[in-house]
């Protein structure tokens, strides 16, 4: 990614991902670094933070308060922007099962907004950022997201891709993010506490804020508009994690099975067979382009496609799957697990 003199914004900025951005870039050639959302306290806790660790970089750090809700706010910060980051997103499940209209006005129209203001201010290149929750949806947060994608996806037809390149990253678990069951986990360990696990045989995708971000640098790079990009991650039973967190902090593990809560899956999917049928093989990623039929129905009729009918899903019950010691080492290279160990303050 050419980032010298450029202007990168990065929408619900604060959070876990826009930190992990923040690390990787700000040290580069990038012009300037733009964050937008809505708390004041978490802009403030950040702008303090790069002013003591990165007090030679932090002019290159613009906050900005708004919401993705409002046109006008996106419209305020989107002048100037060469490159977004779309991030801004109510992500948890019970929240947005109880509220399901607040993740609508987030997830879907918010990203319409951005988009609109993007396409309006010519910005380059836009990657909105999904989750496995999108595929086969069956939560309120995962049909609000795979809306989402419809909606870059659709937007991405509408425009010339000389000019401006749509894309979405999907990405499942990522280790140690805010309401992530690690930092659960280690919580429980200071309480001394019980592991809570909804069922040992659940299994989960794995992947590292590091890993997350490098995801979405990969779709600036390479994707094509209406492009969909998915890392083969792999993957672990809960209860392989709860005894890589035992063994890390060296206590006997102890689990509490609560059950399936609400809204969960056994098992998670990061690409559907549909989409698997027309997904190209990069290597470490998946690219699932566009379906870039016009409006013209009847091709959508007249015409179908035979190979979804034999080819499988990628889930995270058919994906490389880790044992403890593989998690082990998994967890022991992120920066939270050792400021836990060593027991610093962190977002553990």
């Amino acid at each position: 990614m050419d980032l010298s003199g450029k202007t990168l914004l990065i929408t619900g900025g604060t959070g876990s991902f826009g930190n992990a951005v923040l690390d990787r870039f700000l040290d580069t050639p990038v012009k300037e670094v733009r964050i937008f959302s809505r708390d004041e306290k978490k802009q403030d806790d950040m702008r303090h933070r790069y002013q003591i660790e990165h007090p030679d970089l932090v002019r290159k750090l613009k906050f900005y308060i708004g919401d993705t809700r409002d046109q006008a706010s996106v419209d305020n910060v989107m002048p100037g922007v060469d490159y977004v980051f779309h991030a801004a997103a109510l992500k948890q499940v019970p929240s947005c099962e109880f509220f399901p209209l607040q993740a609508v006005k987030t997830n879907i129209l918010g990203t319409e907004n951005v988009l609109n203001a993007a396409v309006a201010n010519r910005v380059s290149k836009v990657v909105c950022l999904s989750t496995d929750k999108a595929a086969y949806p069956i939560n309120a947060m995962g049909i609000s997201k795979a809306m989402m994608e419809k909606i870059a996806i659709a937007k991405a037809r509408t425009v010339d891709p000389s000019e401006i390149t749509i894309s979405v990253t999907r990405y499942g678990n990522v280790l140690c993010s805010r309401g992530s069951v690690v930092p659960l986990f280690i919580d429980q360990i200071r309480k001394g506490l019980p592991f809570t696990v909804t069922d040992k045989t659940m299994t989960r995708f794995l992947m590292s804020l590091r890993e997350a971000v490098s995801l979405v640098a990969f779709a600036f790079d390479y994707a094509e508009s209406g492009d969909l990009l998915v890392q083969k991650a792999p993957a672990c039973t809960i209860e392989t994690l709860a005894q890589a967190v035992a063994e890390i902090f060296d206590v006997p593990l102890a689990m509490e099975t609560i059950g399936i809560r609400h809204g969960e899956k056994l098992y998670e999917t990061l690409l559907t067979k549909e989409e698997c049928a027309s997904a190209f093989d990069l290597g470490a990623y998946f690219r699932v382009p566009v379906d870039a039929r016009d409006l013209n129905y009847e091709q959508y009729v007249d015409t179908g496609d035979n190979r979804a009918v034999t080819i499988e899903e990628f889930n995270s019950n058919n994906t490389t799957r880790l044992d403890v010691e593989q998690v082990k080492t998994l967890l022991l290279e992120l920066p939270e697990i050792q400021a836990a160990l060593q027991g610093k303050d962190s977002v553990l």
